[in-house]
C-alpha cells in the first residue's frame, strides 16, 4: 500500500466517525428536529444503492469507505427516525 492509500484508507475510516457527534446531539436533545428528515433518508437511501458496488470492488479504500458508511450513517438515519416516529406518535 503506498502513501496515497493509506492516506485514503485513514480518511475511509475517520470520516464516517463524524456522524458520531451528530448521532449523540440528537440523544442528548432528545430530538431529531435540526436534521431534515429528507436529507437523512434520502442520503441513506443513496448509502444503501451505493453499497453493493463498494462491497464488490477490488478497492480497499472504497470497501471499507462503504462499511463505514452504511453502519454509521444507518445509525444517523435510524436516530432520526426513531425521534421523528416519538415525535409523532404524541401527538
Amino acid at each position: 500500500m503506498n502513501l496515497l492509500d493509506k492516506i485514503g484508507f485513514a480518511a475511509a475510516v475517520i470520516l464516517p466517525l463524524f456522524n458520531i457527534p451528530l448521532i449523540l446531539r440528537m440523544i442528548e436533545r432528545k430530538s431529531s428536529q435540526d436534521v431534515s428528515l429528507v436529507w437523512a433518508v434520502g442520503v441513506w437511501v443513496c448509502i444503501l444503492l451505493m453499497a453493493p458496488s463498494g462491497f464488490q470492488s477490488k478497492d480497499m479504500v472504497w470497501r471499507v469507505f462503504n462499511v463505514m458508511n452504511v453502519v454509521f450513517f444507518s445509525a444517523v438515519a435510524l436516530t432520526t427516525l426513531n425521534f421523528r416516529r416519538k415525535k409523532y406518535a404524541q401527538k
